[in-house]
């Protein structure tokens, strides 16, 4: 029918838990074309062990992001969020993890695998891998140390200087880079900057084609500093580190922040760990020619995490921002 407008096309790259509570947000704005993007960088815990003896990419991430996605979210939560608490090779393991492994024999391909299960579970989105070669993370820090695997890189107390994948060439899947270019917004984050958002920019061609989208393109700034990897960092200073990485003219459009007080009981709890929340400095933004959008981003909880309605809100507004600039 003429004047129909189609649903607004949102393109999420992530990993972690971060992202799908995005995603769980997101959700509930149907009708919305949702695209994730996700890391696949994870070696440890249940996903290291499946991708070690099965030579399969990580599946966790993949499998948090099809829960926020799904349309029985309750029931398959529950489900491929199980792990087991025993058995001989089985203890440690979920379910989520275990169906990919699975799957991804079946069908040959671990994307397919994904792509499938999508479909089976009626997953309201489309769900990638940043790509489908065996990838792992190297961090040279600050010291000039080199530190391999995902997993040592968040145990690190230097500051990271650079990351980078190994192997160095990877390939997007075509439908990543074909998403990017048609989407109304583009997001990166919320989730830890050096292992769950930059590797993503470093698959080949997809920095390059998210500065030629015609997409906002925004960044959930952390909410507190990361032990291993943020330990400092001002708002300004993650999106130094992303277009470092990056290596293209300019990435981000807004920088998206918390406005709401934390609790002061949790506050004390974090600064026990050496932890403070991440300073707005908006003024070194401004000159970077980055706008910053604010808002009460805090999900109620012991732990500091964004609120996945709160996050979803502002991707939605600036999704139709991107749909009037694109138009």
């Amino acid at each position: 029918m003429d004047g129909i407008q189609p649903p607004l096309r949102v393109v999420a790259i992530g990993g972690g838990t971060g992202l799908s509570a995005l995603l769980k947000g997101l959700k509930k704005y149907a009708p919305l074309d949702i695209t994730a993007v996700v890391t696949v960088t994870d070696d440890g815990g249940s996903s290291g062990r499946l991708r070690r003896d099965f030579e399969i990419l990580p599946p966790g991430d993949i499998r948090n992001c099809m829960v926020a996605l799904s349309e029985d979210e309750a029931l398959l939560s529950k489900l491929f969020q199980y792990r087991f608490a025993s058995g001989r090779g089985l203890e440690g393991h979920s379910f989520g993890n275990l169906f990919l492994t699975a799957l991804t024999h079946i069908t040959g391909e671990f994307s397919e695998a994904v792509k499938q299960s999508s479909k089976a579970l009626a997953i309201m989105g489309s769900i990638y891998p940043s790509t489908s070669r065996n990838v792992q993370l190297e961090a040279e820090l600050v010291d000039g140390r080199i530190v391999k695997g995902e997993t040592r890189i968040s145990r690190s107390r230097k500051r990271i200087e650079r990351i980078r994948l190994c192997p160095r060439i990877c390939r997007p899947l075509p439908e990543t880079l074909a998403a990017i270019a048609a989407a109304d917004l583009i997001t990166l984050g919320p989730g830890s900057l050096f292992t769950s958002v930059i590797p993503n920019l470093l698959v080949s061609g997809v920095s390059k084609a998210i500065a030629e989208s015609r997409a906002v393109k925004a960044y959930f700034v952390n909410l507190m500093w990361q032990p291993g990897e943020t330990i400092d960092f001002r708002a300004s200073d993650h999106i130094i580190a992303l277009q470092k990485h990056a290596r293209v003219p300019r990435l981000i459009d807004y920088a998206i922040a918390n406005s709401s007080p934390i609790h002061k009981a949790a506050l004390k709890r974090y600064a026990s760990m050496g932890v403070c929340p991440v300073e707005n400095d908006l003024d070194t933004l401004q000159a970077m020619g980055i706008e910053m959008r604010t808002a009460a981003l805090i999900e109620k909880g012991p732990q500091v995490r964004h609120n996945p309605d709160a996050a979803a809100a502002v991707a939605v507004e600036l999704a139709r921002e991107g749909r009037r600039r694109r138009e």
